[in-house]
């Protein structure tokens, strides 16, 4: 049967792993097949205007994605079709992930996917790997994006540092730690719990034990927070007993996300250390229909180049998905610097935190005094001690969100960002500043991005809570307010220096709780959909800044905003397009419920009626863009209207020219 190579799928082995032997042509094993989306075109065009800031774009919900972009059923039945002609068996079909697992012996997957799998020994374990690209059947190769799981090596690493373990270039002050909620103090956080919020935590190993986390939580005075456990592909909630280990970066995760939002629910996805696993964990958290999190931490990841190209977009295609359905990912930026630990070959950055759809984390080191920063620097403590991820991927195109922006170098000058930048953010990294947890039976000091991902989640759901919806992907409005962060000027990661502004060490900087709440939780900033009639027409305001700011709204059932009120433009309900102003003279268009056009000669001079009005706003008041809302006496002068006031329909007041907060009350 005639193969065609999957693109993307090429494989190399471990740096310095040696073949250990073929594999055993009996063992058992379970692939992930990764199906293309429906209406793929459709999805990328609502994540690009998301991700331009277009703040009038409605999260879908879990089952609306499902059904407009999930894995066709068609598609589905071919793998069925050609795992059964291979001797592989479908124990799981998942439409919504666009995933269908295969279990089969060495032999038959060798035979399937054209591949010859071998045993390897490594510095970190054996592991079964392969060379080479994957070959798909011809009715197979556009159906099927990714094939992962044939190679079992492990694929990230866990990004937090233990206390006590900084190198030659550990700062001079003496080690301090905090709580976390010592943490949220200090960076101002707004007082909340994350009621009614989820967080979900994805882990590659280890586990929690819950006599520590009832220890942990009364020592800080809190209620323990709930803890649910979902496996994926086998993973286990299972203690190592070490908390340099996976232990480690499990209870600093659940500790931290926990303590600053107590009353949140915490769901912890367990899962193998492989690339197919960890992208079953998050495709499981991003499309869990029972628990639902709005925010995901994710507090492992590799360098970018440890990946195949396969992983790479399959991977990002699941945030791009969480974007499109209003979830915020926060992701930590690598402990390892701007070489991410890849020796000798230049400058690296970690993935998944490099994803242009998720909150890459980065770290500093932080000095207080009393309930004040006295200090706030570049996370760098030497190549043993650790520092801060962050530089420039060598994969992703910039985001609009970052563009015109740029690195700034150590050895001086500046590189123009022509790909992703990271990170986006920071917070307290430096073990030697870092976090009061319990692993393992013991209380100890933890560091690491690892910590600065379930900070930021935990944060993001007291937002939550406050507003009363979900922020989403929030990057484009953090890159649109630099303000609501603290700049951090000092320091640098290796061969990125931090800068005033955004830089390739901490991002726009690390969290300034109270301007935070200010822009995101203020009457005018709420990003859930509140509609207002006017007359009887339906607007819909998404409460965002941007909106109010220019003036533009949009009428119910229509795709996109209105033209700025300035420009005497704006969208009727069912129509697909907005009024462009320059046509306006040239072109009759019909207002709800009449069942004339206007006349063209009286839009030559911009005169057109309202339903429930008996004649036409005049030509002269419409000059002076004054018109007539259904149910007022009087046309609202033009003088108010340059304002931004105009009348709604029983409203004894005009919307004055007021603050923001107003908008949404009276001036719709």
């Amino acid at each position: 049967m005639l193969k065609h190579l999957l693109k993307g799928s090429e494989r190399k082995p471990m740096p310095g792993a040696k073949i250990a032997g073929p594999a055993d042509p009996a063992e058992r094993l379970e692939v992930t097949i990764l199906l293309r989306r429906s209406a793929s075109s459709a999805l990328q065009e609502r994540v690009a205007r998301v991700s331009r800031g277009d703040y009038s774009i409605v999260p879908m919900t879990r089952e609306a994605f499902a059904s407009t972009h999930g894995a066709s059923a068609a598609d589905i039945d071919a793998v069925r079709k050609f795992a059964a002609a291979h001797h592989l068996s479908v124990i799981a079909a998942d439409a919504a992930r666009r995933s269908v697992v295969l279990s089969g012996t060495v032999a038959s997957f060798s035979a399937a996917f054209g591949v010859t799998l071998k045993n390897y020994e490594h510095a970190e374990g054996a592991y079964r790997g392969r060379e080479g690209g994957i070959n798909l059947p011809a009715e197979l190769q556009d159906i099927v994006q990714a094939v992962l799981g044939l190679d079992n090596r492990p694929q990230a690493q866990a990004h937090f540092r233990l206390s006590g373990h900084a190198g030659e270039a550990a700062p001079a002050a003496a080690p301090v730690s905090y709580s976390p909620l010592a943490i949220a103090s200090l960076y101002g956080f707004p007082a909340g719990t994350g009621a009614g919020e989820t967080i979900g935590i994805i882990e590659l190993g280890g586990g929690t034990r819950a006599a520590d986390l009832a220890n942990y939580f009364q020592s800080l005075g809190l209620k323990a927070p709930k803890v649910v456990t979902v496996s994926v592909d086998h993973g286990k909630n299972h203690a190592t007993g070490s908390a340099d280990g996976p232990d480690g970066e499990v209870m600093l995760d659940v500790e931290v996300a926990g303590a600053i939002a107590p009353a949140a629910n915490l769901v912890v996805y367990f899962t193998p250390n492989t690339d197919a696993g960890f992208l079953d964990a998050i495709t499981t958290a991003i499309h869990d229909t029972v628990h639902k999190p709005s925010i995901i931490s994710i507090s492992w990841g590799g360098p970018e180049s440890s990946w195949t190209a396969q992983s790479l977009t399959a991977f990002d295609e699941a945030f791009q998905a969480a974007t499109a359905m209003g979830i915020t990912v926060c992701v930590a930026a690598g402990d390892n610097g701007s070489t991410d630990g890849v020796a000798g070959n230049g400058n690296h950055v970690d993935f998944p935190a490099s994803s242009p759809h998720v909150l890459a984390c980065g770290g500093t080191s932080l000095q207080a005094s009393g309930n004040s920063i006295t200090s706030e620097t570049v996370w760098n403590d030497g190549a043993n001690g650790g520092a801060t991820g962050g530089g420039i991927s060598a994969t992703f195109p910039v985001p609009s969100w970052q563009s015109g922006l740029s690195a700034t170098l150590t050895t001086g000058g500046k590189t123009a960002l022509k790909f992703r930048g990271l990170p986006d953010v920071a917070g307290d990294a430096d073990p030697e500043t870092g976090y009061n947890v319990r692993v393992d039976g013991s209380n100890t000091v933890i560091g690491g991005t690892s910590a600065v991902a379930p900070l930021w989640a935990g944060l993001i759901a007291r937002l939550n809570a406050i507003r009363g919806s979900s922020i989403g992907f929030i990057n484009p409005l953090l890159y649109a307010n630099p303000g609501a962060l603290h700049d951090i000027t000092a320091g640098n990661n290796g061969a990125f220096t931090a800068a005033k502004g955004w830089d390739a060490c901490t991002g726009l900087g690390s969290p300034n709780g109270r301007a935070l709440a200010t822009l995101l939780t203020g009457p005018a900033a709420k990003t859930s959909v509140q509609t207002v009639k006017v007359g009887d027409k339906e607007l819909v305001t998404h409460g965002n800044k941007p909106a109010a700011t220019d003036e533009a709204f949009m009428i119910k059932g229509n795709a996109k905003k209105a033209a700025k009120l300035k420009d005497k433009a704006f969208m009727i309900k069912g129509n697909d397009k907005p009024a462009e102003p320059e046509k306006l003279k040239d072109k009759a268009f019909m207002m709800k419920g009449n069942n004339k056009p206007a006349e063209p000669e009286k839009l030559k001079d911009k005169a057109f009626m309202i339903k429930g009005n008996d004649k036409a706003a005049g030509s002269e008041k419409l000059k002076d863009k004054a018109f007539m809302i259904k149910g007022n006496d009087k046309p609202a002068e033009s003088a108010k209207l340059k304002d931004k006031a105009f009348m709604i329909k029983g409203n004894a007041r005009q919307a004055g020219k007021t603050e923001q907060h107003k908008v949404k009350d009276e001036a719709l």
